[in-house]
């Protein structure tokens, strides 16, 4: 029946700085009208529709103003130089200092973080294949560690 993610919603306070920040991600502008605008995340499969108003104060908090982009695991591992390149700072995720991506082995994925102008959570994200001697590990790993636990594999 559910085939995938239609849409995600952000609060923005600026629609023109948005529009700006989201197309510098490669993302295809769809449609906007006075205080909307929608980003094809997979062109005619997926958008984010972001709302100009005055919700960009709701505090952040996981569940709200977060979306995570998919994308390959050799693009996770050079996602700080592509954000750098499109000068945008990543952050670290929750109590990490480091912003550099990490992996999950628990979950079976890999994650980058950085925010929008408004401060609205957002992540590069992909699914990674972990054998099952290391699906019990929960801490978060950077890619050197947990590239190093798969040794050979």
């Amino acid at each position: 029946m559910i085939q995938g993610l239609y849409e995600a919603h952000l609060p923005v306070k600026n629609m023109k700085e948005s529009i700006e920040f989201y197309s510098k991600l490669g993302l295809e502008l769809a449609w906007r009208d006075e205080d909307t605008a929608f980003f094809w995340i997979e062109k005619e499969k997926s958008w984010i529709g972001l709302w100009q108003g005055k919700e960009f104060l709701t505090p952040y908090h996981p569940s709200l103003r977060h979306v995570a982009f998919r994308v390959s695991y050799e693009d996770l591992k050079n996602s700080l130089n592509w954000l750098q390149e499109i000068q945008i700072e990543p952050v670290p995720f929750g109590s990490r200092d480091s912003i550099e991506p990490f992996v999950r082995p628990n979950q079976g994925n890999a994650s980058v973080y950085f925010n929008d102008p408004d401060g609205n959570s957002l992540e590069l994200m992909c699914f990674i294949e972990v054998p099952d001697r290391l699906k019990n590990i929960t801490a978060k790993l950077s890619i050197e560690e947990w590239e190093q636990l798969l040794g050979g594999e």
